[in-house]
């Protein structure tokens, strides 16, 4: 994998390069992470989600996954491990697209309008403009049946000291997505990371 990337990017492009910054370049990143801090905490939502939990989403997720647990497709089964008579179970990994903007970038109304990740705009503004995910993790609390109705809430956990990796410089946040039911009853959870970055030119 790494000797791969290497023929791909070229082995200079993969390492990390070192930054001699000035007086006003410092003073710049003191400000950025003191706006970066303040949105530590920041919580948003809800995020409501355009269709309830059916039964052709779930197909389409399942073909696409190859997923052919009879749970998420035969609601005779799914009634065994406590789905509504006639519901069927949605895969626990489709918690997050039930609330996704898709295309259109917008959530349903009577959500929250609020800017989901409020330290985005403070990166704009900086000039750490590209973006990697670089990791998501999923707790499932309990099972998501058809004909639920799912909205999602966020908090920003945690914004990183500036880090210098092999992309670039910049700031990993954390941000945790709640997920909860038309009862209010929690669901899962999910801790979603990202770097901000500004790309190291080629050497």
């Amino acid at each position: 994998m790494v000797e791969g990337t290497r023929r791909l990017f070229g082995e200079n492009k993969l390492r990390r390069q070192v930054e001699s910054l000035n007086e006003a370049e410092i003073h710049e990143i003191a400000a950025l992470e003191e706006k970066l801090q303040s949105c530590v905490g920041a919580e948003a939502g809800p995020f409501l989600s355009w269709d309830t939990v059916n039964r052709a989403m779930i197909r389409h997720w399942c073909e696409a996954m190859g997923d052919q647990n009879t749970a998420y497709s035969d609601p005779t089964f799914a009634a065994v491990l406590g789905a509504p008579e006639g519901a069927v179970i949605a895969p626990p990994t489709m918690m997050q697209a039930w609330t996704m903007t898709g295309f259109g970038a917008q959530h349903p109304p009577g959500s929250d309008t609020r800017e989901q990740n409020p330290a985005m705009p403070h990166f704009a503004e900086h000039g750490y403009l590209a973006v990697v995910a670089t990791n998501c993790e999923q707790e499932y609390v309990q099972p998501v049946f058809e004909g639920d109705k799912l909205s999602g809430y966020s908090t920003i956990e945690s914004v990183s000291e500036r880090k210098t990796t092999a992309l670039g410089v910049g700031y990993f946040v954390t941000q945790l997505t709640e997920y909860r039911n038309q009862h209010d009853e929690v669901v899962g959870t999910m801790r979603f990371r990202i770097l901000k970055y500004k790309p190291f030119l080629p050497l």
